[in-house]
């Protein structure tokens, strides 16, 4: 019904059959307007679903408003709409009068109900329609225009005249067709009328409902004599409005229900569909509409002809005229020729029995003396064929999507009785359009009783070369043998993929697609049978059964460790051995189950078994039952009932995921699809998500039939209004699309003049439109351009930059960057895995200040990405510190310190950074992303660091020849770790970023198999970096779940340190650095320092009374511990170097007169010895001076935020401080160990030392030596590596001693040394020792 076929034809043959203004149409050409049809393409108990956006720029007709709001409601709304989060967007409506009472629905909605929703079909297949949708004037006359565009005139005015043609006409022909006059026609015209029926025709709209239409092809022959009868010379056909395929229209049916089980005045289960007014109607006005249609053919000169009326009966009549003594013989060959038309039109299939009927007709003698003896041979060759072309239709109806079928089915041979112990065979009887049929049973050695209900066949169709001699695949195809349980029987038509191989890891039910037949049509003689698949019952679970070894059991659990695909075949055969001993603590179910030897009756059985008595401890532990590992179904419904407990939210998550595995579900009725259906009609999130990644979803190349039909469903559920939305969303990102193409193909002085130019047609549809809701996200809803802002990027891909003007007055504007040639799905994977980690980590209370933004493919090769605001590339800040600045320690530092000039900011920026660097420098690793450098690591003003372009993952680096440009694990520089700690001021912080990284890995490790399985749901999505059971692996090796916390410890610490020490990264910035200042030019950067204007005057809760600087430190930049003294008694210490007391100065220069500050202590005034004193003694004159001077000098904010913020109550235990004064307690050293002792392992890690020095007082280069006390055989020596120049360094490092069969009575001894140099030791009695904890132990002077 909504593929409307068109064949071109030549002048002469529409002169020839048809007059000028008629429209032919032919099976193998299609409207590109045409719409997906699915069946669900008429609404009868209600016209139209809306659902109302409240948004004061969203206007709706005065008559749609009265049905969603009332006018005090209108009126406040217009006014002051409500705040309404994006996740908890209202849709409802009160219960209208017209919603009392309503005419039952039948399946389906009009196509142009969706406005806009030729999209779906933008790259569709059409299908075989007999019938249209009519669109009555008020004559009876079909109105006949053609689609307009979405956002045309037609559109904007709900589509009411929405009409599409395809050849129905006023118009006299020059063949005969079926007319009132005849006598078996007048008795179906008086049938329709005697069975009048009432039909719903929407507001603005007529079209046919309920009964079925049936079609008349011509030409007809008159009647010979009373006695004479038409029926066996006739095919009865009638519009199957969900489609002639089973499965499809069991779908719609089933969509159908899942809409209706949310009724639009049931607030609890629907988020707010308004239901449209209907007009019920006779159909006595439409039942004397008449209208003639023919149907040209390559194969017939003379056109089909057909006859529909206003209920559209019809017959297929095979003769062109009736025998009379002085018929010719080519009258027969007119016959004949009229079943070739049909066969043509059916794709060119001519089945045995037509071809065994054409040649009975042939051998009938039509001699001038023979015509009394041949007129009963004749008529029972001709009622043969008939029979013949009845079943093919009915085959081809059943076999492809169609909107026809034939109105009586012809009764199936009788059954054949075959036994189940027989062996599968059928008979291929010829591949249809090919030079030669060929003709060959197929035997299988395999009982049909052993085939499993998930079975499908595959026929291959193979050539010889005739260059090569090689043989050759020419074409494929595949079908389920079993239908709803019913096995496969009788004649079948399958399209074969030409030139291809099939892809044996997704052959699925949803790569047989059965919407059109394609070039080449294999027939399949199935024997007929009328078998049923008969499901194994469960096992019963065996009470006798012996608890297995401890040692068994703990292989069992390392095994659980694996993922399903990484098994080896011994570990298989070992872990379903032991099945029934596994549960959710010690194993997971993918696991078990995909250890399962076979899919034979036996082991489907034992799977049932372990799947009744499995116990869920979490729904995600299911995910992995929907992979294409678990065909299933029994499995994956259980899997489905798991995801049933996920909230909405949760389910958005993990969308992406479950939109792939649908390809591996058996039919579209699946569990998993009406999940999917119902949650998009509770959450508009969930339908907006899943619309875009179904529409990006149709790009793939073996499934777009089940996305396309599966896409109607969503929209058919999500209503009017909605689907208007997506309508301008999809307009807006068409026309985003032809900006970026023309920009990207304009010469470079160019780009930005035609940016500027093309920009006006977004202008424009904004005009249009007034706002639109951004595909990134429905919440945000923007209502124009600002074109000054707009702007795009110098990358291979030229990405555009568009900022759109908010429709929140106080809000800033939206940017986004528009990608064309870029496939973004991958990014879309890997910042939704990232999503999923620091989702795992704040589950666990750990905030790693994430900034993940939104990414969306909207299409093959494009989509939209989101500008996260106030950020900046690494490479930018380290092309402002000059040439060589990627070789700078200082750079990231000095770029803070000019964004925050207050302490307190400046920390709070070093925070932000300590724990995101520490985040994405995790999840980087996991996943293996490659092609970093510093042009797609940004950093925010506030301090937050993240990724950008994931191009290349799972440890595809790039490569510069053979050798790999990306050696390090990740990026963490020195700069980095310059910035973290403050140029070494405080070196304990990164042991603390070791530690978190650490904390952070771990916590991940724990949820392997949920982000092993989230991969491997994605595996057949067509991504280039992730389509291999190695890349899997690659994750896997980088999780290392067999590990211990800690081992994985000292492993991560290993690859922090192989990252800092890696000087390639630096030089890959460097390089980078310098193709991009070769490319834009080089240029200093002029910003100068801004600070921000505070209140200068603070309460006086925040004075100072005075502050006293009471030492410096021995560190290179020396830092002087402050005693800050406020007048309401607290007193706190700060540490300050001179540089900020300098900066400080420099401040409140900007602000105040010279002459009303004191004199600075600069560097000339200061002697050549004893420099740290005397310098300490001018700061605190000048201290006091400013603090005694002019109120508003005093407490002006840059003063008091210089002394107050950041500072401690306690005395900072970290300084070790020279004072002119006592001296304060330095802090001992020391060293962090983690001792576990499990049966004869005893296991010790070293994490961190502090306060280590040499005798002069340097920093040592120190290793640790361990000894096992007693050891008379001195064989218990354990050595670390050493860390070059720290007196803070970090370790984790394990060492492990076995065979030690009791801790009383040992000893362990370390010893710490620096190149021989003996630094510090302890003993510790292992017998006391607190075990599996981290503790400080104190170093003492000398060994003991």
């Amino acid at each position: 019904m909504a593929y409307f076929w068109k064949m071109p034809l030549t002048q002469d043959e529409l002169q020839e059959g048809q007059s000028e203004d008629q429209v032919s149409y032919s099976m193998y050409h299609f409207n590109p307007d045409s719409q997906v049809s699915l069946g669900l393409n008429q609404i009868v108990g209600e016209g139209s679903s809306e659902i109302p956006f409240y948004d004061p720029a969203y206007s709706h007709d005065p008559e749609e408003n009265e049905f969603f709001l009332d006018a005090a409601e209108e009126h406040l709304y217009r006014i002051n709409p409500p705040q309404i989060p994006h996740r908890d967007l209202y849709f409802g409506s009160p219960t209208s009068h017209w919603q009392q009472v309503r005419v039952p629905p039948t399946i389906g909605f009009r196509p142009s109900l969706l406005s806009g929703c030729s999209d779906l079909s933008e790259n569709s297949y059409p299908t075989y329609p007999i019938g249209t949708l009519y669109d009555y004037g008020p004559y009876g006359r079909n109105n006949l225009s053609p689609t307009a565009d979405e956002f045309g005139s037609d559109v904007e005015k709900e589509n009411k005249n929405l009409n599409v043609c395809i050849g129905f006409e006023h118009i006299d022909y020059q063949y005969p067709v079926f007319s009132d006059n005849n006598a078996s026609g007048q008795g179906m015209k008086d049938t329709r009328r005697n069975d009048s029926k009432s039909f719903l025709v929407s507001t603005g709209e007529t079209y046919l409902t309920n009964p079925p239409r049936e079609l008349t092809t011509g030409p007809v022959w008159p009647s010979i004599s009373a006695n004479s009868s038409l029926a066996g010379w006739s095919i009865q056909l009638v519009e199957a409005d969900q489609g002639s395929n089973e499965s499809t229209a069991s779908f719609c049916n089933g969509v159908q229900k899942i809409r209706d089980a949310y009724p639009a005045f049931d607030l609890t289960t629907n988020t707010g569909k308004i239901w449209s007014v209907t007009t019920t109607l006779s159909d006595e006005i439409l039942c004397k509409s008449k209208f003639k249609v023919s149907i040209l053919t390559t194969c017939s000169s003379p056109p089909l002809h057909l006859t529909p009326c206003g209920k559209s009966f019809c017959e297929v009549f095979l003769l062109n005229g009736f025998f009379s003594p002085c018929c010719q013989q080519h009258k027969v060959d007119k016959v004949i020729e009229e079943a070739k038309a049909i066969c043509s039109v059916l794709c060119s299939v001519e089945t045995r029995a037509i071809t065994d009927a054409v040649k009975k007709l042939h051998s009938v003698p039509l001699g001038k003396t023979q015509v009394k003896d041949a007129l009963k041979p004749l008529q029972n060759a001709v009622t043969e064929l008939s029979a013949a072309i009845s079943h093919l239709i009915h085959v081809f109806s059943s076999s492809f999507h169609t909107d026809f079928q034939p109105a009586k089915i012809l009764r199936s041979p009788s059954c054949a009785d075959v036994d189940l112990d027989p062996h599968f065979s059928f008979t291929v009887y010829a591949a249809h359009n090919i030079p030669a049929a060929w003709l060959k049973r197929i035997n299988f050695p395999l009982q049909i009783k052993s085939l499993p209900n998930e079975t499908i066949l595959i026929i291959k169709l193979f050539g010889v070369n005739c260059v090569s001699k090689n043989t050759e695949i020419l074409a494929w195809t595949c079908s389920p043998l079993y239908q709803k349980q019913k096995f496969i029987h009788g004649t079948v038509l399958l399209s074969m993929a030409l030139y291809s191989e099939p892809p044996t890891t997704m052959i699925a039910p949803g790569i047989c697609d059965t919407s059109l037949p394609a070039l080449v049509t294999l027939q399949v003689d199935f024997p007929e049978t009328n078998l049923e698949f008969i499901k194994p019952e469960p096992e019963e679970k065996r009470d006798d059964l012996e608890e297995p070894a401890k040692e068994c059991l703990k292989h069992v659990a390392r095994l659980s460790q694996k993922h399903s695909l990484l098994l080896l075949e011994q570990e298989r055969r070992f872990l379903w051995f032991y099945r029934s001993y596994c549960n959710n603590e010690n194993c997971s179910l993918s696991l078990v189950l995909g250890s399962a030897p076979s899919w034979d009756r036996k082991s489907i059985s034992e799977m049932y078994m372990v799947l009744r008595e499995w116990s869920f401890s979490n729904p995600l532990e299911a995910l992995g039952l929907l992979t294409f590992s678990f065909p299933d179904q029994d499995i994956r419904r259980t899997a489905v009932q798991q995801m049933e407990n996920l909230s909405n939210d949760e389910l958005l998550e993990y969308l992406p995921q479950l939109v792939q595995v649908i390809k591996f579900e058996w039919s579209l009725e699946s569990p998993l699809v009406k999940l999917l259906l119902c949650r998009s009609l509770q959450s508009i999130q969930i339908t907006h998500r899943l619309y875009w990644l179904l529409k990006d979803a149709q790009n793939e190349a073996h499934f777009k039939s089940w996305y396309q039909k599966l896409l109607a469903a969503v929209q058919f559920c999500a209503g009017k209004t909605l689907n208007d939305e997506f309508s301008k969303e999809r307009k807006l990102i068409k026309i985003l699309g032809d900006v970026a193409e023309k920009v990207k193909a304009a010469s470079d002085p160019k780009k930005q003049e035609v940016l500027k130019m093309e920009i006006n047609k977004l202008k424009q549809f904004f005009q249009e439109v007034n706002v639109c809701r951004l595909p990134l996200n429905p919440a945000l809803v923007v209502r124009g351009i600002d074109e000054d802002a707009c702007s795009y990027f110098t990358s291979n891909a030229f990405p555009l930059k568009i900022s759109f003007i908010n429709t929140e007055t106080l809000s800033r504007n939206i940017n986004v960057i528009f990608k064309v040639g870029d496939d973004l799905r991958q990014d879309m994977l890997v910042l939704q895995i990232i999503r999923v980690m620091d989702r795992i980590w704040l589950q666990e209370g750990l905030d790693m200040q994430m900034i993940i933004y939104k990414c969306l493919s909207t299409g093959k090769g494009q989509g939209l990405v989101q500008m996260v605001s106030d950020a900046t590339t690494l490479a930018k800040i380290h092309r402002e510190s000059g040439l060589i600045g990627p070789l700078k320690e200082n750079t990231i530092k000095k770029w803070f310190s000019h964004h925050h000039p207050l302490e307190s900011s400046y920390q709070e920026a070093i925070k932000n950074f300590f724990h995101s660097c520490a985040g994405w420098c995790v999840v980087t690793f996991i996943l293996g992303v490659c092609d970093r450098h510093n042009d797609n690591i940004m950093l925010t003003n506030t301090g937050h660091m993240f990724h950008i372009d994931f191009g290349k993952i799972l440890g595809h680096a790039q490569k510069f020849g053979s050798i790999k440009r990306d050696r390090a694990p990740f990026i963490f520089t020195s700069e980095m770790e310059y910035f973290i700690t403050e140029g070494g001021k405080t070196p304990q912080r990164f042991q603390e970023f070791v530690e978190l990284c650490c904390r952070a890995y771990n916590i991940v490790r724990k949820h392997s198999q949920l982000l092993l399985n989230l991969l491997e749901m994605m595996l057949h999505a067509g991504l280039p970096e992730l389509n291999s059971v190695q890349d899997l692996k690659y994750v896997y090796d980088n999780l290392r779940p067999h590990d211990s916390d800690l081992q994985a410890t000292s492993h991560f610490t290993r690859k922090i340190k192989e990252s800092l020490e890696c000087f390639p990264v630096k030089l890959n910035n460097l390089i980078h650095t310098l193709a991009q200042m070769l490319a834009t030019g080089f240029a200093k950067s002029t910003a100068s320092q801004s600070v921000p204007r505070e209140s200068n005057m603070l309460d006086a809760e925040r004075s100072i009374a005075r502050a006293t600087i009471l030492g410096f430190s021995k560190k290179p930049d020396s830092l002087y511990l402050v005693q800050v003294v406020q007048t309401c008694q607290v007193v706190t210490f700060v540490e300050k170097s001179f540089e900020q007391f300098s900066k400080l100065h420099s401040h409140l220069q900007k602000q105040f007169p010279s002459h009303t500050l004191p004199e600075f202590p600069h560097w000339w005034h200061l002697p050549f010895t004893d420099l740290e004193h005397k310098r300490m003694k001018d700061l605190n004159l000048y201290v006091k001076q400013l603090l005694n001077g002019s109120s508003s000098l005093s407490n002006n904010e840059h003063v008091l935020s210089f002394f107050l913020d950041g500072s401690k109550t306690d005395w900072p235990e970290e300084s070790v401080l020279v004072s002119l004064g006592p001296k304060s307690t330095e802090q001992k050293p020391g060293v962090q160990l983690v001792i576990s002792y499990e049966r004869t392992h005893l296991t010790i890690l070293l994490k961190h030392m502090r306060n280590i020095h040499l005798p002069d007082g340097s920093a040592p280069t120190a290793h640790a030596e361990f000894y096992l006390l007693p050891d008379p055989d001195e064989v218990s020596r354990r050595k670390t590596k050493a860390v070059p120049k720290s007196t803070d360094p970090t370790y984790n490092e394990i060492v492990v001693y076995d065979a030690v069969t009791e801790l009383q009575g040992r000893v362990l001894q370390l010893i710490v040394k620096s190149k021989g140099t003996f630094v510090g030791a302890i003993n510790i009695q292992l017998n006391s020792v607190p075990l599996n904890e981290e503790k400080w132990y104190p170093l003492g002077n000398s060994i003991i």
